[in-house]
């Protein structure tokens, strides 16, 4: 039973046994009115550490010469030393905010003590830097506040503002409260995150437990909401109680049936709709397995606040495993052949953000990017946007982001992915692509195409067939089960989606598991295989090709001939035109955790391969009937009415 929206002190339901749609109170209400601002609007803090001791301060800050000591919110040079600002978190992102918004300047403001220069600088679309203002600060006894002002202007097509410091010889000096702040608008939108989680307590009460410390900088943080869709709950740990205590009315944690990811960010979204104030409310989406940074709520608040018009403002993610690489700096989906995550033109793609470019100059996104969507690791989705195009579709999950952020963008508002506003999230290259949730990539994103795409059925049918080829070459005859039930059930229609997703979870794993391959073991472990028997056996280069390569390994499947009748692939040479050349093939997992083993199975090839022929023909055939239905039903099932149904309320 789902609980009610309330704070973490309030999780009982009402007496009728359903929890109400949206809190009453005065006091609730109060949450979500609009801040008559007090002076300028921070738009972001200078911090020169991060929020954990894995995350390199370099990110933060760069000492280019001599000595200086780093804390979170200060910075102490010794004589003869440099800091630059010139880094991913360092950065202003100055041409985001000349194209996006109507500020004309930026004001950065420091605490003082000592003596030494502060200068701001800034770089082109080529990445060329120059000063654009500079004070020296004489022997300051007592911390003073030190304030430059920079022009937005000279980096619409790209290009960044920083401060950067310097001490002389016999100089020390320590700076603190950096402050980057611009003219505020006549009223300030708070901001709603939205956390949804799942068996995930841990990671979802630390990051609870960092916005919680850092609430003194967080003025425009209204109200934190938490759907909790597992068994092992947040409210369960120790210290809940304590951070609850912290957040105070902030915190509103909701327990509610498992829906997915679509189910629980959404949930946020009904919430604050529910509010008489929530014209003058932005929600942001957020993962509870990320490393937070607090700081991304500050930058995408502001910048969501002075934007001309309305638009969703996603922030960056950054590789949980690998802290210094940036996943991505803006993408977009091809969406007539089911291809998410592509990195638009001039984009960073698992770059390494302490790197250096070919003239040695620190390696920064300079160019100002156009996104197409934005992972909801961290998206801020203003108020304007729901009250217009609905919610979220009932997904459950996987290209619910994609989905929204194409059906925003044909109604007019465009999606912003903010440089400097970034949390670390697991890397993706570290989860196999052979799992159950597999399915819900594939279906949601032959729906997404139908609602925002050509949907050229010839296109799409070879992309199909394309897959399924390679997958039952490389014996993964679980994920070529998982395709076809993908590809079947889109064809069911809407109705696939009256339940948010669960029986369609629960019946994709049932599926998966009559396949052997879809499962993990211990690589000293392997069912019916000595350990000292496997050995690896390597690819060879990517074939020219492939064509007539991909002809003559389907030919041999089909006559039973292998080259090896065992071996070990380690996961990054898993290509079809290497395990199809196998008779059994143990396969690294790609979490590197663990194996899966291949087995070649005639039977099961051919069988598969007729349905998948069968399902792609029936996709060609009936295709376009179905995309109207979808498109018919589209309304209805990002309605509040169907999320109030989907909810129990």
């Amino acid at each position: 039973m789902p609980g009610k929206a309330a704070p973490a002190t309030a999780q009982q339901p009402a007496a009728n046994g359903k929890a109400p749609a949206a809190a009453t109170t005065s006091e609730e209400q109060a949450l979500f009115s609009e801040h008559t601002p007090q002076g300028r609007l921070l738009a972001q803090r200078g911090l020169f550490a991060g929020p954990s001791d894995v995350v390199s301060k370099d990110l933060y800050s760069s000492i280019t010469e001599g000595v200086a000591s780093r804390d979170r919110e200060s910075l102490t040079l010794e004589p003869s030393a440099k800091v630059s600002g010139n880094t991913y978190f360092g950065r202003f992102p100055a041409s985001y905010w000349q194209r996006w918004t109507k500020v004309a300047s930026v004001t950065v403001e420091a605490a003082v003590t000592g003596s030494g220069q502060l200068s701001v600088r800034a770089s082109d679309v080529e990445g060329v830097w120059r000063t654009v203002a500079a004070t020296k600060v004489d022997n300051a006894k007592q911390p003073g506040t030190v304030s430059l002002e920079a022009k937005l202007d000279k980096f619409y097509d790209g290009g960044a503002l920083w401060l950067d410091l310097e001490t002389e010889a016999g100089e020390r000096l320590t700076v603190s409260d950096v402050r980057w702040t611009v003219e505020p608008p006549e009223k300030v939108r708070p901001t709603a995150v939205t956390i949804c989680t799942m068996n995930r307590a841990d990671d979802c009460l630390a990051n609870l437990k960092a916005l919680a410390d850092s609430l003194p900088a967080l003025d425009t943080l209204d109200a934190i909401y938490v759907a909790d869709q597992g068994n092992d709950t947040v409210d369960s740990r120790d210290g809940f109680a304590e951070v609850a205590e912290k957040l105070g009315t902030k915190l509103r944690y909701i327990k509610q049936p498992n829906l997915g990811g679509a189910g629980g960010f959404t949930r946020g979204l009904y919430e604050v709709a529910g509010h008489t104030e929530t014209e003058h409310a932005n929600v942001l989406f957020m993962d509870d397995d990320v490393l937070l940074e607090p700081d991304l709520v500050i930058r995408l608040t502001a910048f969501s606040n002075r934007a001309a018009n309305p638009m969703i403002v996603g922030g960056q993610m950054l590789n949980l495993l690998h802290p210094n690489q940036l996943h991505v700096g803006a993408e977009y989906a091809r969406l007539n052949t089911l291809e998410p995550g592509q990195p638009v033109a001039h984009s960073f793609n698992t770059a390494d953000l302490l790197g250096v470019d070919h003239n040695g100059n620190p390696k920064q996104q300079e160019r100002r990017l156009d996104a197409g969507y934005n992972g909801w690791w961290s998206c801020l989705i203003p108020y304007e946007v729901v009250k217009e195009i609905g919610y979220p579709m009932p997904f459950f999950f996987q290209w619910d982001d994609a989905e929204y952020s194409y059906r925003a963008k044909a109604h007019g508002f465009p999606t912003v992915t903010l440089p400097g506003a970034g949390v670390w999230h697991a890397d993706f290259h570290w989860k196999d692509w052979d799992e159950w949730h597999r399915y819900f990539n594939l279906r949601n994103s032959i729906i997404t195409a139908a609602l925002h795409s050509p949907f050229d059925l010839n296109v799409l049918s070879r992309v199909l067939m394309a897959q399924l080829v390679r997958y039952l070459l490389g014996m993964q005859y679980g994920l070529s089960a998982t395709l076809i039930k993908a590809v079947e059930d889109f064809l069911e229609g809407p109705e696939i989606l009256h339940d948010g997703g669960v029986a369609a979870m629960k019946e994709i794993r049932e599926i998966r598991a009559q396949y052997p391959e879809t499962k993990r073991h211990a690589a000293t472990d392997v069912p019916g295989i000595a350990s000292n028997d496997i050995g690896i056996i390597n690819t060879a280069p990517r074939p020219s090709m492939q064509r007539a390569v991909l002809l003559k390994r389907g030919l041999n499947r089909l006559l039973g001939k292998h080259r090896f009748a065992l071996g070990a692939i380690p996961s990054d040479e898993a290509h079809w035109w290497h395990v199809s050349l196998f008779e059994t093939a143990v396969v690294t997992d790609a979490s590197q955790e663990g194996v899966r083993v291949r087995r070649y199975d005639r039977d099961r090839m051919f069988d598969l391969a007729k349905r998948g022929v069968r399902v792609v023909n029936r996709l060609r055939k009936e295709g376009h009937a179905v995309q109207a239905q979808y498109k018919r039903a589209m309304p209805e099932l990002t309605s509040r009415d169907n999320w109030t149904r989907l909810y129990e309320l």
